[in-house]
């Protein structure tokens, strides 16, 4: 019996060392998706009579803050900066106050998604931290979206203001003083909320912030505006939209890039004009041939003249209410030379067009020859853009077609006497089968005129269409692709968007998207889409903005 017993206790100590030696890995339990909380804080969040000049909060966990400088907002503005620290893992951080406040006045600092556990890198989403430096604190609140006038959707990061209207007040305010209060859109939705507000009459602000100082620069910056004083408290959800405005044309000092050519930068928009400044070249009072042109994607221009033996010239331009004359000193530098370069088209509409390193003026078309696959000959016709420096070739293009440009010597002169040598190029165009059409309805629309534009998923204009009444349009022969749609009221009938002007309180015409991207362009298919212009488009909510939490194991 007891050597049976010895056998069996043998037998479990063998399994259960076997056991302990057996590998695997060790598990951790579900992710941690709980964001830190606050435990305590010195003064107590949402103090009244506030006079410290340190703030100390204590979270539960350690935390760490990311990228501070552009989600935290502080309401209102301090003119300087607090010193926030620290940068590193702690479960304290301290605020140290580095200005004056202002007496009767709630404060708010608004941490955005900055607060983040040091593990995981779970935000404490829209942490704030309020005190007053009076006998109570503002509770009234103002709520409302913002979005961009013309391009499909706003920017994350949108600066929303209220500026005080009292005797002070004047609409330039926004250019050089900061907003009595502040806040920022985060999410997708763009929406916004101001909160710890006082009873009183303000203007509402919304600013594309690009230097992050809560004052308007219109040089750079996009800003939207309500035209009414806004009173609170008030319960309306404000819809703010966002343009670029048409600053006036300023030109700076040009400079020499090569024996005979000038650079010349410049600020506004010359779109908007239609028409490039003037400028006149002279060497004294001798008025010199010269030709101007724009740098592609770049607020530049060119001014080309032939090359001269002087030691300065003088550039006048003119523009509107601008008017100035530089003098430029000229030096001994190496010429351009022509070069010629093919811009093929990107969808069956767009024509083929050839770009020159420098300006064209003479063109022998008898030099130009044109034929398709079947070796017949294609009529054409040439339009140069002399700003842009191209020469488009119009002709009747077929589907399923392959077409061969030969341009002789001679062809081409420039402004200086170059001419081309030998060029070939080739275009094709695809079979019938292999494009889609789309046809527009539209409902709804307000009034007319409008413009219609069809945009691809990069926001370029693919097509338009005029309409001064309601018709059905047909946008054919388009390359497979993700599209959508916009219409443009074109109030003031000039057949083009105008932004807005915020010191004549006037809003950029109005532009509404389809609500839908339209997927079902596809080769060999006719699509039919009705754009209902009551239905504004609504961008998808991301997975980030949903904001699902797991509770911790």
């Amino acid at each position: 019996m007891l050597k049976n017993k010895l056998k069996y206790i043998s037998v479990v100590l063998v399994l259960i060392l076997a056991s302990c030696a057996k590998r695997g890995s060790i598990t951790g339990g579900l992710k941690d998706t709980i964001p830190p909380s606050l435990r305590t804080s010195f003064p107590k969040n949402f103090s009244t009579n506030f006079n410290a000049k340190q703030i100390r909060l204590e979270f539960d966990e350690n935390v760490i803050l990311k990228n501070l400088r552009k989600q935290l907002v502080i309401s209102p503005p301090m003119k300087n900066d607090p010193l926030i620290l620290p940068t590193n893992a702690s479960k304290f951080i301290t605020i140290k106050i580095s200005d004056t406040l202002q007496p009767n006045t709630t404060y708010s600092f608004n941490f955005g998604q900055s607060l983040t556990d040091n593990n995981e890198g779970n935000p404490l989403n829209q942490f704030k931290y309020v005190f007053s430096t009076g006998d109570y604190i503002d509770s009234l609140k103002l709520n409302g979206k913002v979005k961009y006038a013309y391009e499909k959707e706003a920017e994350a990061f949108i600066s929303v203001m209220l500026y005080e209207i009292n005797d002070k007040y004047n609409d330039s305010v926004i250019y050089k003083e900061s907003p009595r209060y502040i806040t920022n859109t985060l999410d997708s939705l763009k929406t916004f909320s101001l909160e710890n507000l006082k009873a009183g009459k303000y203007r509402l602000i919304a600013l594309k912030d690009l230097n992050n100082n809560n004052k308007y620069d219109p040089k750079t910056e996009k800003i939207g505006f309500i035209k009414e004083t806004i009173s609170i408290p008030n319960d309306t959800l404000y819809e703010v939209e966002l343009f670029k405005e048409n600053i006036p044309f300023k030109a700076f000092k040009p400079t020499q890039e090569s024996g005979n050519k000038l650079f010349m930068g410049y600020e506004g928009s010359l779109k908007e004009t239609h028409a490039k400044p003037k400028i006149t070249l002279k060497n004294n009072n001798e008025i010199l041939p010269s030709i101007v042109s724009k740098i592609t994607k770049k607020d530049s221009l060119q001014i080309w003249f032939k090359p001269i033996k002087t030691d300065s010239l003088k550039v006048e331009v003119a523009q509107g209410d601008f008017n100035k004359t530089f003098a430029i000193k000229i030096k001994n530098q190496k010429k351009d030379s022509l070069t010629i370069s093919s811009v093929n088209p990107a969808s069956f509409y767009d024509s083929f067009a050839l770009e020159a390193t420098t300006p064209l003026v003479k063109f022998d078309e008898s030099k130009i020859k044109l034929i398709d696959k079947d070796s017949a000959a294609v009529k054409f016709t040439t339009n140069y853009d002399e700003f842009r420096q191209k020469l488009f070739f119009d002709f009747k293009k077929e589907p399923a077609q392959k077409y061969a440009f030969q341009i002789l010597p001679g062809a081409l002169t420039d402004f200086f006497e170059q001419t081309n040598d030998t060029l070939n190029y080739q275009i094709s165009t695809k079979e019938l089968e292999d494009y889609g059409n789309l046809k527009v309805k539209l409902q709804n629309v307000k009034h007319y005129p409008v413009i219609v534009e069809l945009i691809d998923s990069k926001g370029e204009i693919t097509a338009s269409e005029y309409l001064e009444s309601n018709r059905e349009i047909d946008f054919n022969l388009l390359n497979p692709a993700v599209y959508n749609l916009r219409i443009i009221y074109d109030d003031n009938k000039n057949k083009k968007y105008d932004s807005g002007n915020y010191l004549e309180k006037k809003y950029a015409e109005e532009v509404i998207y389809y609500s839908k991207d339209i997927e079902d362009v596809r080769a060999n298919w006719d699509a039919i889409e009705t754009f209902d212009v009551s239905i504004p488009y609504t961008p998808p909510i991301k997975k980030d903005d949903k904001n699902k939490k797991k509770k911790k194991p």
